[in-house]
């Protein structure tokens, strides 16, 4: 898969507890790089049955009559939703494979790969942190007073930090 200028797309992670953070924090990474022309796109695992199709349209009616895939294409986007049926589910290497070329990827979940990460913790969530048993979590993001956790630590609110910091450690695909 080729990067939106021609160069390999790098990849980095995002690992945390649920409640944690983690969507909201992407979410304003993806802003910051994509105000700096970086095209950027992200891969989220789900643990669970999820679905982004709307009971009652006709692609779900579609979907749910047995169709092993459904494109649903406009102007502006176009989504394809494919019924694994049993099939095994995708590793990260079929995702990142199947999206279009870009600058980097950020990854949700996944987190038994072997990719760099930044765990978001936050102490309310009343879970342990990770990056003492995780080798490929290389940062920690939180607002929660830590003592020396072994890597690098950011506020929440360090958008552009840890913008940076993601640029700076993401690996090849």
């Amino acid at each position: 898969m080729g990067g939106a200028g021609g160069l390999t797309p790098r990849v980095f992670g995002f690992a945390g507890w649920s409640g944690a953070g983690k969507t909201t924090l992407i979410v304003k990474v993806i802003e910051h790089l994509a105000a700096r022309g970086l095209r950027v796109s992200l891969i989220k695992h789900a643990h669970h049955d999820f679905d982004i199709d709307t009971p009652g349209k006709d692609s779900h009616r579609h979907r749910m009559a047995g169709a092993h895939e459904v494109l649903v294409s406009s102007r502006n986007r176009f989504a394809l939703i494919r019924e694994l049926r049993g099939a095994p589910e995708l590793t990260l290497q079929d995702s990142l494979e199947r999206l279009a070329p870009c600058d980097l990827i950020l990854i949700e979940g996944y987190k038994r790969e072997r990719v760099p990460k930044m765990e978001v913790w936050r102490a309310e969530v009343g879970k342990p942190l990770l990056c003492g048993l995780d080798p490929e979590i290389v940062a920690v993001a939180t607002d929660d007073p830590l003592g020396d956790v072994g890597v690098r630590r950011f506020a929440l609110s360090d958008v552009a930090g840890i913008s940076e910091f993601v640029l700076r450690h993401a690996a090849p695909t």
